[in-house]
């Protein structure tokens, strides 16, 4: 199967990096040049267990001239998806199967304004990955399962073969019939420690000190599980407290959340997608996000902030 890899950042590198080391066809697609040729000159050091080991990975940029895809992997920044999805249809024929891993919700509506729905897959992740370099990436996997499936429910054979894929190049994977309450749960999960960490800039293990952090985690969530419960979500998790363990199960101490990474980095983040999606749903609903409210406001002072300074991106 050819895989392409639609966001060579943290989590795309850790999953192509993971794939590419188990022998699947996995090219990177890459936002620069300058990141590109890095990859194909030197390799993808892939940090796992704290050992480094390197590996052969091809990486393009989308305007290259490529072989129709398989399988495409979307990891780009919510707010990046439409454009990017763009620039890849080149790559996709009637056969080639979409399946966006991002974090937050909405991604499937915005690639369906491009592709057939019929071709677009569900799917979460809770694999972790923190980007070190332009081709050095930081994975945490353990224990952490990735979730696919199909919109109808049905335990199709294309999901059943994504599924084999993955889970032979460690990456734990299950198949949902219920494919949109796994997306609620990842998206308590994301709601629990993304903006906290981002607006306290404190990694994991700092972070899961803070009794003060952890009841306004607690208290985002369970904002998101009211929106969830009134439009009759099956979702899993059973409260704020266990989406904020659940959040920091198995990662590195040192291991820093997406939202916390990008603003590291001089990028926007995914608050949109993420707190503010509770919030849009919250009014849709006619549900107070009081937490969520402050904390997307918070991260929008961080971020207009972060944007006006001069940083080295990598």
């Amino acid at each position: 199967m050819k895989i392409y890899i639609l966001g060579a950042g943290s989590l795309g590198l850790a999953f192509g990096g993971l794939l590419g080391l188990s022998g699947q066809d996995v090219t990177l697609l890459c936002r620069t040049q300058t990141q590109a040729d890095v990859i194909n000159a030197q390799g993808l050091d892939l940090t796992i267990d704290s050992q480094i080991q390197n590996i052969d990975i091809k990486a393009a940029l989308t305007s290259e001239d490529l072989p129709k895809a398989d399988l495409i992997l979307v990891f780009v920044k919510s707010q990046d998806t439409a454009i990017a999805i763009e620039q890849i249809l080149k790559f996709v024929d009637a056969k080639t199967m979409v399946l966006s891993l991002q974090n937050g919700m909405g991604h499937e509506d915005t690639i369906a304004k491009f592709i057939p729905k019929n071709q677009i897959l569900g799917g979460k992740t809770y694999v972790g990955g923190q980007r070190l370099s332009a081709n050095g990436v930081l994975i945490g996997y353990k224990n952490k399962c990735t979730v696919v499936g199909e919109f109808d429910g049905t335990k199709s054979a294309r999901v059943q073969q994504i599924a084999a894929i993955f889970n032979e190049s460690n990456l734990q994977t299950e198949i949902s019939t219920n494919i949109l309450g796994t997306m609620w749960d990842k998206l308590f999960i994301n709601v629990a420690t993304g903006a906290v960490s981002g607006i306290s800039g404190l990694c994991y293990g700092e972070l899961y000190k803070s009794d003060e952090w952890q009841n306004i985690a607690v208290g985002a969530v369970a904002e998101a599980m009211q929106i969830a419960q009134a439009q009759n979500i099956d979702y899993t998790v059973p409260d704020g407290r266990a989406a904020w363990l659940m959040a920091g199960a198995g990662l590195p101490y040192d291991f820093k959340a997406s939202m916390l990474q990008s603003l590291e980095a001089g990028y926007r983040t995914e608050i949109d997608f993420i707190n503010g999606y509770v919030v849009k749903k919250g009014l849709e609903a006619n549900i107070p996000t009081p937490i969520n409210q402050t904390l997307v406001a918070a991260m929008k002072g961080v971020e207009k902030w972060v944007l006006s300074k001069e940083l080295p991106k990598i």
